[in-house]
């Protein structure tokens, strides 16, 4: 048998062996390799849903910090606020609740603008964050080898 369990006869030297115990963990491994792969591919389509064609930069990378806002806009010129569309006026209205929604501490804002925007649009949605009392902002880009 292939556990090894003794049969109900008398082996070698009349006595009973004892069943073997042991755990094969190669299935386990298996299943633990495959789930790292999933998440692996599927964490970069998590941190933002908003489909954006963001410009390309040699600037280093930013921390992740848990207390920070995204902020994107679209080749259309809508504005998401993570994730979530915002109706044409009412930015300032969804910053004020960012804003209360925070407390005292500001979050850290990431702006990401599709390349393809005018620089006004883009510097219009800046203009609302700083008066609205953001005045770190990041700006999010793809990175490149490329030297201007």
């Amino acid at each position: 048998m292939a556990m090894g369990l003794a049969s109900s006869g008398r082996g070698r030297g009349g006595r009973r062996r004892a069943p073997m115990a042991e755990i094969n963990v190669t299935p386990f491994v298996d299943v633990m390799l495959v789930l790292l792969i999933i998440f692996m591919v599927t964490a970069p389509l998590l941190a933002s849903g908003v489909p954006v064609d963001l410009p390309e930069s040699r600037a280093n990378p930013l921390d992740q910090s848990p207390d920070q806002v995204t902020v994107a806009i679209d080749a259309d010129g809508f504005i998401y606020v993570d994730d979530e569309q915002v109706e044409p006026g009412a930015f300032p209205i969804a910053l004020d609740n960012v804003v209360q929604a925070s407390g005292g501490d500001l979050p850290l804002i990431t702006l990401r603008a599709d390349r393809g925007l005018e620089y006004g649009r883009v510097m219009a949605v800046m203009g609302e964050l700083n008066r609205s009392g953001f005045t770190a902002i990041s700006l999010v880009t793809t990175g490149s080898s490329q030297t201007p």
